[in-house]
């Protein structure tokens, strides 16, 4: 029987790359996006065309019936769940003085309240052997300006990641983050100037972006191989301090 692993954010970006690499590993894949159906279903007929198993799922991760309703489908379709992988999540950048708060709210909302849903869902549903991945950021370490909204919803991220590992005592389940440094994605690269992504891409020791698949790599690390890398955030980012 395949393991079954569940993609938030699983149309798009890191989210839609490490999908497509679960499944490339033998996962069955639930793919779960929050608007563009198109762009999922393209997700998922990558996958099948390569001879693997996913199905998509609309939902609102903040939404805990939603959510519910995601686990309900991958335990239906696919007999259970193995690894959670909560990549969704939004970003919007200013400085603290001008920041709307209604996009504090949606932040709030989306990248702690959601993380949190899919995380109480996962250690209620998770079967024994299997990963809970969720997404923090390398921007904690660097304190950008800009970013403090965007960064202390991720704060929020790795206080409930790292807690859970410890909650799940005796389940033989990981919970690990994966904190990113500047990645390739359509999140990332929206409304930045050339100059900006070239200074972006510099500060790494390897002098350029991470790609979706690097950060795919990872997740496939943990969601697989990594016994015993448990309630720990791992930095993706080519090596900046």
């Amino acid at each position: 029987m395949a393991r079954v692993a569940i993609v938030t954010g699983g149309s798009r970006g890191i989210g839609r790359e490490s999908a497509e690499r679960l499944a490339a590993d033998g996962f069955a894949v639930v793919v779960v996006y929050g608007g563009n159906e198109q762009e999922a279903r393209s997700a998922v007929d990558a996958i099948t065309a390569r001879g693997g198993q996913a199905i998509a799922v609309r939902a609102d991760v903040a939404d805990e019936t939603a959510v519910a309703a995601v686990f309900d489908a991958a335990e239906e379709t696919f007999g259970g769940v193995d690894a959670v992988v909560h990549a969704a999540g939004v970003m919007v950048l200013s400085p603290v003085a001008e920041l709307d708060l209604d996009a504090l709210d949606r932040m709030h909302r989306t990248n702690i309240r959601g993380t949190f849903v899919v995380a109480q869902q996962a250690a209620r549903r998770v079967r024994r052997g299997g990963a809970i991945i969720t997404f923090s950021t390398s921007v904690l370490g660097l304190a950008l300006p800009g970013y403090a909204a965007y960064a202390a919803s991720k704060g929020a991220v790795e206080a409930i990641t790292l807690i859970l590992a410890r909650e799940l005592r005796g389940r033989d389940i990981t919970v690990n983050a994966v904190a990113p440094g500047p990645t390739a994605t359509a999140l990332f690269l929206d409304g930045k100037d050339e100059e900006t992504i070239a200074k972006l891409a510099a500060q790494p020791p390897l002098e350029r972006l991470g790609t979706p698949a690097d950060i795919a790599e990872v997740v496939s690390f943990l969601a697989g191989p990594a016994r015993w890398v448990n309630g720990q955030v791992l930095r993706a980012n080519g090596g900046i301090v």
